[in-house]
């Protein structure tokens, strides 16, 4: 469940693209100072939306260096840190323990387990430092685990437990933006949960996994607009939310995230769904034959 919330680099300024990609590079290079490799592994464009969030609304002091990566060794990168980096890390470093534990769970996938038993020890540390982070997450993904396995189809529900994960890690501190925090949270949280049961559905289907979109893909004619309808106004609900901050730091690129960005993934997706879509009508029209 990573991934979804990016930019759309197409429609961003030079000056924009370097300061996100700085914080990008900041995150990447926090991960492997804190968690090594492994944790460096969890990269995602995810976690660096909620640093220039956060960093727009509070607008902490920085540190700015220039570092070489795995991906790029012969050329130096901008890498911008802040407190809210580390939170970010943190989180980050949080979600993949537990999708990795899911994933070993549910799917019994091999990679899953070992990376899930590599991330346990630097786990424990960052439950003495967040406890109330990771109980809610970990309580918040059990649930879910518990509701897939009875095949529960009310995707709503299904959507706001991944939602109420997200507005609890989006929820930095307690004061008056909290509330604001934490409902841009849950919005893209949901969005997040929807995105994923989307993309997976074919997939899902063939090897006969949960997905709570399984009946409407076979179901619905018209499941692709649907599916858009929805995912729109869960990320219209999140940017209402989010123009009510006084945000005047880095605003190009955040609502380069919330208005376009994170279309650019679901565009992708649609037309292989819809290629999917033809062809199982194809097959069970075969099949009634």
């Amino acid at each position: 469940m990573f991934g979804y919330i990016a930019i759309n680099k197409a429609e961003m300024k030079f000056k924009d693209y370097d300061m996100y990609h700085s914080y990008y590079c900041g995150l990447c290079q926090c991960l492997k100072e804190r968690f090594g490799i492994l944790g460096q592994a969890t990269l995602s464009f995810d976690m660096t939306f909620l640093i220039v969030l956060l960093t727009g609304l509070y607008e902490p002091k920085e540190k700015i260096k220039a570092v070489n990566c795995i991906a790029h060794p012969m050329q130096k990168h901008t890498a911008r840190t802040n407190k809210f980096t580390e939170y970010a890390a943190a989180v980050n470093l949080i979600l993949s323990y537990y999708k990795c534990k899911d994933d070993w769970e549910d799917e019994h996938q091999r990679k899953g387990y070992a990376a899930a038993k590599l991330l346990t020890p630097k786990m424990k540390k960052l439950y003495e430092q967040y406890p109330s982070k990771v109980a809610a997450v970990s309580s918040n993904l059990k649930r879910l685990s518990a509701l897939e396995k009875k095949n529960e189809q009310n995707i709503d529900l299904m959507a706001g437990i991944f939602g109420n994960i997200m507005a609890e890690l989006f929820a930095y501190r307690k004061d008056e933006w909290e509330a604001s925090l934490r409902k841009i949270g849950f919005f893209l949280g949901k969005f997040i949960y929807l995105m994923d049961a989307y993309e997976d559905v074919e997939k899902d289907i063939r090897f006969h996994n949960y997905n709570p979109f399984k009946q409407a893909f076979r179901n619905e004619p018209d499941f692709s607009e649907n599916c858009r309808k929805l995912l729109t106004l869960m990320m219209a609900e999140c940017s209402r939310e989010f123009e009510k901050l006084p945000i005047l730091l880095h605003t190009d690129i955040l609502r380069n995230i919330l208005y376009s960005g994170v279309w650019c993934r679901y565009t992708q997706v649609q037309s292989r769904i819809e290629e999917a879509s033809q062809t199982l009508i194809l097959t069970d029209l075969g099949e009634e034959k």
